[in-house]
């Protein structure tokens, strides 16, 4: 069974840092790209990180400076830092695999609050 387990939200004033973490199962995770979404209330879920097997990263232009994801292949575990935090940040925040092999399992995010 495919799991995705979030965690290291919190509530952090606008310019902080958070570190999340995204504990995963039922995967291959050393082969997989992985990635990040967020969603805001009332706004669709969005991509925000991807990190492919080998390493390699892409953001889109709204955190790209500010956040960076990384992998633990050893744990199967998919991070993302996030600094300079922006209020329009704030967003549950998600990992799944990036693609055509993302998983219709999600898991219960982590809730991420930008004060101003």
């Amino acid at each position: 069974q495919v799991q995705f387990v979030e965690s290291g939200g919190g509530l952090v004033q606008a310019g902080g840092s958070l570190r999340l973490s995204c504990a995963t199962s039922g995967i291959t995770f050393n082969i997989n790209t992985m990635a990040w979404y967020r969603q805001a209330p009332g706004k669709q879920r969005e991509w925000v990180a991807a990190v492919s097997s080998g390493g390699i990263t892409n953001y889109p232009d709204s955190v790209k400076g500010r956040f960076t994801i990384s992998r633990d292949n050893a744990k199967n575990t998919v991070y993302l830092q996030m600094n300079s935090l922006k209020p329009e940040d704030t967003a549950v925040y998600y990992c799944n695999v990036y693609g055509v092999w993302q998983s219709k399992n999600w898991g219960q995010g982590t809730q991420v609050t930008v004060s101003s």
